[in-house]
């Protein structure tokens, strides 16, 4: 059975930080490596955005609005990814969640169930 597990998400102040973390399960990454892994969020009445994604080989990408704030990270061996976010803004307020893709031979696209993420004083 697959599964992605989100986990860290919460209410925080401006300013302040969270860190999300995302654990894949299944024999499926076990066998096929997970080229991607990514963050995404949405907000309700808005398309879900990709926020910040890494590749097996550790090349990052960001959403423009979180450059410098935020940083991913993964465990290969683990099949982990975690968001460190900073310096939050109010217009991070979103639901959170993680992606789990590979594109080539056995392709796969799995998502977590969603961490809400709230920031307001």
């Amino acid at each position: 059975q697959v599964q992605l597990v989100e986990s860290g998400g919460g209410l925080v102040q401006p300013g302040g930080s969270l860190r999300l973390s995302c654990a894949a399960s299944g024999s499926i990454f076990s066998s096929y490596r997970i080229d991607f892994m990514g963050w995404y969020r949405q907000v309700p009445g808005k398309q879900r955005e990709l926020v910040a994604g890494i590749s097996s080989g550790g090349r990052t990408n960001y959403a423009d609005s979180v450059k410098g704030r935020f940083t991913i990270s993964r465990d290969n061996a683990k099949n982990t990814a975690s968001l460190q976010m900073n310096s939050l803004k109010p217009e991070d307020t979103a639901v959170y969640y993680c992606n789990a893709r590979r594109d080539t031979l056995v392709a796969y696209d799995y998502w977590g169930q969603g961490t809400q993420v709230t920031v307001s004083s």
